[in-house]
């Protein structure tokens, strides 16, 4: 079991976190949602989703409400990082890595550029 889970969390799939990060994201007007297939390139985690919130409080309200849906959904106590400043929050599921940002310091961080070619798909 992950390191952000508790110890009481039933097992459920990357994918099934998957398909709830990206309709929270999308239930919350995020922007350019990006799902990036990792299982075979990362240790990490199974997926990475990169999305965009339009302000520093819509990103911070996009993070708080994901966090809040996984704990309440699947009983996941994940870890964020990043959401005082509103620019760039982490959300780290254990198999999903979540990365919601302003769109400005997305375009300058370019962060899909070192996971593709040909992994990522647009939509939610």
């Amino acid at each position: 079991m992950s390191e952000t889970a508790t110890a009481t969390a039933p097992a459920h799939s990357s994918e099934d976190i998957l398909a709830a990060v990206l309709k929270s994201v999308d239930d919350d007007k995020a922007e350019d949602v990006v799902q990036i297939d990792l299982r075979g390139r990362s240790d990490v985690a199974d997926y990475m989703v990169i999305c965009s919130g339009r302000s520093s409080r819509q990103v911070a309200a996009i993070s708080e409400k994901l966090v809040d849906r996984l704990k309440q959904d699947f009983r996941l106590h994940s870890k964020m990082e990043g959401k005082e400043t509103g620019d760039w929050v982490l959300i780290d599921t254990g198999d999903v890595i979540v990365h919601v940002f302003r769109p400005e310091v997305r375009e300058f961080y370019q962060l899909e550029k070192m996971w593709l070619p040909g992994s990522a798909h647009r939509g939610a």
